[in-house]
């Protein structure tokens, strides 16, 4: 073991050289999972320029001359943590550093995550250290109505070097942990009761704007405009809803209003899972180590694969913890549940593909394929084995780490 880590250091020896650009580079590794189709023994990334020029057997991709290589036990794509509040919560959980939630009101849709994010947090260092290239972050749970979520790189010392997608999704909560956060709403019925009155201003505003007579229209409103592209499909909900009675609620807000819908945590998604079905909601699912208690207290390991067989589109997500370093690891929730019956594979795309078709950024990330973003991750074994290490992190080509972890 001591001797491939090496190998794989003295490999990217070069690149201590190299420039902030993207390199043309040649991954290779004993198995490379692209998921794209079957995993592929002994195999090669040809990077060039931050994109994936081809990907295949060894013995069938020819190497250019003067192509940086690196090498490993097992290449994958680049993680896609599907939610996370990284960015806005930092790592030393002070005030300072802690803009996921506002508690000055429980409906603030307008709060945008790009007017919040620190490109430069240490926690963005850490989780990419980890296989982490691509985050769907932003305002987290607690409010009706939190703010806005993004999709970044974890690469990039700018919101803006960052930034693949500035609005993603508008974060919302059902259930009693709005009532812990406000003084109003106490009850889940106020919650929803007011969410749905806000909504319904919001169709009313969407109608008075498009008026023809511009002076009849109404004064611009940032909070009823970012509703209206909600409920004109513009605009994902992403509705944090653990209990199956809250669950149950977000589908029938949906059908009500007609808005598209990601049911965000689901801790008790396997007690719903013909609704879910039926509804054709995918689910950003709870991590699975998330620690039990409140609305969460009857979060299954399994319920990942339980998803899966019921076919029900789900990603993995490393989610908003209260304590420092205010994160989990993708990598490792992804273990918990491949090792509950969702199996590696399973695993591996719920963290990365399935991740990136649910935020909607699968035409860039989640896979190795021709064209796509240079984003790839090189272990020095089974990337859920808890012996094996994270050892190279490609962002858009770039080296984002090269310390096996």
């Amino acid at each position: 073991m001591k001797r491939l880590r090496m190998g794989i250091l003295l490999a990217l020896l070069p690149l201590a050289a190299a420039t902030a650009g993207a390199e043309n580079l040649a991954v290779s590794g004993e198995r490379v999972w692209t998921m794209a189709g079957a995993p592929i023994d002994d195999g090669v990334v040809l990077v060039r320029d931050g994109r994936i020029e081809r990907v295949g057997p060894a013995a069938e991709v020819a190497i250019p001359e003067g192509w940086r290589r690196i090498s490993g036990k097992v290449v994958t794509p680049g993680f896609v943590d599907a939610h996370t509040v990284v960015g806005l919560a930092g790592i030393l959980n002070q005030p300072h550093d802690q803009d996921q939630l506002d508690r000055t009101a429980p409906i603030q849709p307008e709060l945008r995550a790009v007017d919040a994010y620190n490109a430069r947090e240490e926690l963005i260092d850490w989780v990419r250290g980890y296989g982490v290239t691509t985050m769907h972050t932003g305002h987290g749970p607690g409010a009706l109505a939190s703010g806005q979520t993004m999709v970044v790189k974890t690469l990039g010392d700018t919101v803006d070097a960052a930034l693949v997608r500035d609005e993603a999704m508008v974060a919302m909560t059902l259930g009693p942990e709005v009532a812990e956060n406000f003084d109003s709403p106490g009850t889940r019925a106020k919650g929803v009761a007011l969410l749905r009155a806000e909504l319904v201003r919001a169709g009313e505003y969407a109608r008075k704007q498009g008026h023809a007579d511009p002076d009849k229209r109404p004064a611009r409103d940032l909070r009823l405009e970012t509703l209206s592209r909600v409920l004109a499909g513009e605009l994902p909900a992403l509705i944090t809803a653990q209990a199956a009675p809250d669950i149950l609620t977000a589908l029938r807000l949906q059908r009500e209003f007609g808005f598209r819908l990601i049911v965000d945590g689901a801790a008790e998604a396997y007690l719903v899972l013909d609704e879910l079905k039926a509804a054709g909601v995918p689910v950003i699912l709870h991590p699975p180590m998330a620690r039990l208690g409140g609305s969460t207290r009857n979060a299954a390991l399994d319920t990942a694969a339980r998803l899966a067989a019921a076919g029900i589109p789900f990603a993995l997500q490393s989610g908003f913890e209260s304590y420092v370093p205010k994160t989990r690891v993708i990598l490792f929730e992804a273990g918990v549940a491949a090792a509950n019956g969702l199996g590696t594979e399973g695993a591996l795309r719920a963290a990365t593909i399935d991740a990136a078709r649910i935020l909607g950024v699968d035409d860039r990330v989640g896979s190795l394929e021709a064209g796509k973003d240079a984003d790839l991750v090189v272990f020095d074994g089974d990337p859920f084995e808890y012996t094996s290490h994270v050892c190279v992190v490609l962002v858009d080509g770039r080296p984002g780490s090269e310390e096996c972890r």
